[in-house]
C-alpha cells in the first residue's frame, strides 16, 4: 500500500508508470533503461516487466522488452465505453467528405488532448494522427474547446502549471492571453487556431456535449493553410462543424 495514501497501491502505480514510459523514442528498453526512465529500482523494474510479459502486455528478446498489441485492450475498453464512439463516426465522415478535409474528435487528459476518433481527408496532410495520439491542449483548437469548458478552479490550476512553449511564432505562450482566448472560445462556442501548433495548419473545433450539457469531447476540422483561407474556415467550415457537433450531441442524448 502507498505510504502517502492508504487507498493507493504502490505496485500498481509503479506498473502504470513503467507502461507509460514506453514511447516512439523508447519502443524497446532493457531493465536498466526502464529503471532509469521511471526512477524505479532495477529490481522493481525487472519484476514489473516480467509480470507484464507473463500477462501478454510485453515481450522480451533476451535483452530488451517491448510492449505487445495486448496493451491495446486497455485503450479499447475506454473507447468502447464512450457514448459517442459509434454515433460520431457517420457524422464525422459526412463532414469530412463535404469539406474534403480531415475531422477528428478528442478528449482531455491532464494538459493533453487524446484523439478518440478520426476521419482522414482523401488528400494527404503534413501531419499524421491516429486514435490514441496525444497533443498539448493549449495550441490546438480541440484543446482550447476542452480547456474552456473546465471548472474555474481546474482551469486556474492548469494555467498556473502549464508550460506554454512557443511551437511556432504564432503560439500563444502568455497565460493571461490564453485565458482571454479561452474566455472568447467559451462565449462564441467554438475555437479557431491558425498555425499555433504547426505552421501552415488551420483548424476549428466545437464542443460535443452529453445529455446533462457537460462537454464530453471536442470535434474539429483541420486543413492546410494553402488550401483554406482563415475567412473560409470561419464562414464555411465553422457553421458545418457546429451543425455536426450538435447532431452528435443529439444522438448521444437519445441514448439516455
Amino acid at each position: 500500500m502507498s505510504r502517502e495514501d492508504p487507498d493507493v497501491i504502490d505496485s500498481v502505480e509503479k506498473a502504470f508508470r513503467l507502461l507509460q514510459s514506453f514511447s516512439a523514442e523508447r519502443s524497446a528498453m532493457t531493465v536498466s533503461e526502464a529503471a532509469t526512465a521511471t526512477g524505479l529500482t532495477r529490481a522493481t523494474a525487472r519484476r514489473i516487466l516480467l509480470t507484464l510479459e507473463r500477462l501478454g502486455f510485453a515481450e522480451n528478446d533476451g535483452r530488451q522488452f517491448r510492449l505487445t498489441a495486448g496493451v491495446l485492450r486497455l485503450g479499447y475498453g475506454y473507447l468502447a465505453a464512450l457514448p459517442f464512439w459509434e454515433h460520431a463516426q457517420p457524422h464525422m465522415r459526412a463532414l469530412s467528405d463535404e469539406l474534403r478535409e480531415s475531422s477528428s474528435m478528442a478528449t482531455l487528459d491532464g494538459g493533453e488532448i487524446v484523439y478518440v476518433a478520426r476521419v482522414p481527408a482523401s488528400r494527404s496532410m503534413t501531419i499524421t494522427l491516429d486514435v490514441g495520439s496525444r497533443l498539448p491542449a493549449y495550441p490546438t483548437s480541440m484543446g482550447r474547446v476542452l480547456l474552456a469548458a473546465l471548472p474555474p478552479r481546474e482551469l486556474d490550476s492548469y494555467l498556473d502549471s502549464a508550460e506554454l512553449t512557443g511551437l511556432t511564432e504564432h503560439t500563444i505562450t502568455d497565460p493571461a492571453k490564453l485565458r482571454a482566448e479561452l474566455r472568447r472560445v467559451a462565449e462564441q462556442g467554438f475555437a479557431v487556431v491558425d498555425g499555433e501548433r504547426e505552421e501552415g495548419v488551420r483548424s476549428a473545433a466545437a464542443p460535443v456535449r452529453g445529455s446533462t450539457g457537460r462537454v464530453l469531447a471536442a470535434l474539429n476540422v483541420s486543413a492546410n493553410a494553402g488550401r483554406v483561407s482563415l475567412d473560409e474556415l470561419r464562414t464555411r467550415f465553422v457553421p458545418r462543424l457546429l451543425e455536426t457537433a450538435d447532431a452528435i450531441t443529439k444522438d448521444i442524448a437519445g441514448l439516455h
